[in-house]
């Protein structure tokens, strides 16, 4: 009998789980052409002669922002990324990335900053020296900073 390597194993969670398109909502999350996206609009249209009622959904990528669209019969099931939310103290920054520590106090130092006005109000921050929180949204192996909180002891 021929080895077996096993030595590659995953956890057993899934980077998404499906779900029935009628039982989407606005607000919630998406998979659109192969992108985690959140639901900015839906609509459902009336059962044809021949076929199913049709779910259009159009929805942002977390990450770039982009705008994807999808139609899909509703009755069908539609993939949903799991999504986490963790918040980190942001203790300095070094060549773009980020130094982050955890509630257990652990730390990182592999999130790099994100573009745009956001990482103006980090590094603005950084400079004051002023004690604050990030919000890290995680999902098909890809996070990125999405958020500033004011730390509260």
């Amino acid at each position: 009998m021929a080895d077996l390597d096993f030595d590659g194993g995953e956890s057993g969670a899934s980077a998404t789980y499906p779900i029935q398109a009628s039982a989407l909502r606005k607000n919630g999350y998406v998979m659109l052409k192969g992108r985690p996206c959140k639901i900015v609009d839906m609509s459902t249209s009336k059962t044809g002669k021949h076929g199913h009622a049709k779910v259009h959904l159009v929805g942002l990528d977390l990450f770039t922002g982009k705008k994807y669209d999808d139609i899909c019969p509703s009755t069908h099931n539609m993939n949903v990324p799991n999504v986490a939310r963790v918040d980190y103290q942001v203790l300095g920054c070094n060549d773009g990335f980020l130094s982050l520590m955890d509630d257990s106090a652990e730390t990182r130092d592999d999130l790099r900053l994100p573009e745009g006005d956001l990482a103006k109000e980090i590094e603005k921050k950084i400079e004051c020296e002023d004690s604050f929180l990030v919000t890290v949204l995680k999902a098909l192996s890809e996070e990125q900073v999405v958020a500033i909180k004011a730390q509260t002891s």
